[in-house]
């Protein structure tokens, strides 16, 4: 029997929860299958199987665990065939069931489901989504709302079959232990006739409003109707138990329109009336973003942050891309964009002015004779900044590459714990937004970033005459703890100097 251990994934992560399990506890699993999604405050990554056996799973979904501790064990003994037979006996035992089911509408007891607890640090978790709606039937271990942390989010699962009560609504947020819903206990699979008989409830009043949420809406409808002053007493319900949905809520404001709207013409003249509308949306911080706002205040608040500008023509860098970009992709199979001249540009002004390089650990500054550097990459969960390592010994056509896998990984979401940690100096573009000129935030433990901007055509003298070239401005924040005005300064000239004469870019002069 193996035990399955939460491996170490950085120097600064202490624990990791515990997203998906790809394979199910009794399944057999082969030799380094994914069986497992794992999160940490920083990404995604895959665990392992360590061997070929049967998976006995130790961990749910949504807990999370220090590194170390035992996720799962892997039977080695056991053959491929030995999980079969678990299958066999849900798909024996399966007919009996239904055929000798109880009447599939009789209500039970009523079970009170409790936020469980999802790690030592999580005190409190908000309510994402529900999956179901107030009144419908789930099945047990059906997944019924989505809860998030700070850390992770993760799925609730019905204990019991029933009629679902929601408690806790959309955005709340509740402690651990919280009473977050109710299920109406119901015995037994539900009976084809129940099905067959839902749309003659719909179509009969009086019998779809005889159940048990007969006259009560939905959470949905509720607020429908609270906002166009219809009483819920006055509806007819079509849902499960005679429960009011939101199509009925929708069906009654279009029936009386215009006795909503007569008590507003005779408040209009107090506000000048301007033909728009004035609605508001308020939506709460998910957990991943109170994160990220409490660390990107931390570094303001912990660095002597400044900022520093300068301004560099591109003509001569999109002269020699249009003129080799074809050859170039032709050749190397990846398209030639301007990062690769920023980024070796970088590397070079880097090695002449190592403190830009540099962090602070303790009472230490740490120099670094190589340059991984960060790029910023927009992905679907926020602003993610994967590392190319050892970028000055790269090539242009190697760059490129690199900035285009870490890009594709992360709009993916798949990057891995250690294509994010461990950079030295960090890349950012907000002109491909059309940011004109930004202050940019360093990305700690690092002591600069280097900030790219749109280029827009502008008159510049050139040799006493004015011409129209275009410029981009740069922007670069800085530790002033560590790097001086004169360095700072320096560094950003010598980047100027190498991007309006590419050619000593490539010379290495």
């Amino acid at each position: 029997m193996i035990e399955v251990k939460i491996p170490t994934v950085g120097e600064s992560i202490t624990e990791v929860t515990v997203s998906q399990w790809t394979k199910q506890s009794g399944d057999y699993v082969e030799m380094d299958e994914v069986i497992c999604e794992l999160e940490s405050d920083k990404a995604t990554f895959e665990l392992n199987a360590e061997a070929a056996g049967i998976l006995t799973i130790k961990v749910e979904e949504g807990e999370t665990i220090e590194i170390g501790t035992v996720v799962c064990t892997i039977d080695e003994t056991a053959s491929a065939g030995a999980s079969s037979a678990a299958p066999v006996a849900k798909t024996e035992s399966a007919p009996a069931a239904v055929s000798t089911p109880s009447s599939g509408g009789k209500t039970g007891e009523t079970l009170e489901m409790k936020v469980p607890t999802v790690g030592e640090s999580i005190t409190e978790v908000t309510i994402g989504t529900w999956m179901k709606q107030d009144g419908d039937v789930v099945e047990l271990d059906e997944p019924i709302a989505e809860i998030e942390s700070d850390k992770a989010t993760f799925e609730l699962a019905a204990e019991a079959r029933g009629v679902l009560k929601i408690v806790a609504q959309e955005g709340d947020t509740i402690e651990i232990g919280a009473l977050i819903c109710k299920i109406e206990v119901m015995d037994g699979a539900p009976a084809p006739a129940a099905a067959s008989a839902a749309p003659a409830a719909a179509t009969e009043p009086a019998s779809g409003g005889s159940g048990y949420a007969a006259g009560h809406p939905s959470p949905a409808a509720s607020k429908i109707l609270a906002e166009k002053g219809i009483a819920a007493g006055e509806l007819t319900g079509s849902g499960v138990g005679g429960r009011i949905t939101k199509e009925d809520a929708q069906a009654a404001q279009k029936s009386a329109p215009k006795a909503a709207a007569a008590p507003a013409k005779e408040a209009a003249p107090a506000v000048p009336a301007f033909g728009g509308g004035r609605e508001q949306t308020r939506k709460k911080l998910t957990p991943l973003r109170k994160t990220v706002a409490k660390r990107l205040v931390s570094v303001k608040n912990e660095t002597a942050m400044l900022t520093t500008f300068n301004e560099v023509d591109m003509k001569p860098v999109m002269d020699l891309r249009k003129k080799y970009k074809d050859a170039f992709k032709d050749k190397y199979e990846v398209g030639l964009g301007f990062m690769s001249f920023f980024i070796k540009a970088a590397c070079q002004a880097l090695q002449e002015w190592p403190a830009v390089n540099a962090q602070i650990d303790g009472n230490e500054i740490v120099y670094n004779d190589f340059c991984d550097v960060s790029i910023a990459v927009s992905a679907p969960k926020g602003l993610v900044v994967p590392v190319i390592r050892n970028a000055e010994s790269l090539s242009f056509n190697q760059v490129e590459s690199e900035v285009v896998r870490l890009a594709k990984k992360a709009r993916d979401n798949k990057l891995s714990i250690d294509e994010m940690q461990g950079g030295t100096f960090t890349v950012t573009n907000g002109g491909i937004f059309g940011s004109m000129l930004s202050t940019p935030i360093i990305n700690a433990p690092q002591s600069a970033i280097l900030g790219m901007h749109n280029i827009v055509e502008r008159p510049v003298a050139i040799n006493g005459q004015v011409e129209i070239r275009p410029i981009m401005y740069l922007a670069l924040s800085y530790d002033h703890r560590i790097i001086d005005g004169r360095e700072s300064v320096s560094f950003l000239v010598r980047i100027k100097e190498l991007l309006e004469d590419p050619a000593r870019l490539m010379l290495g002069i």
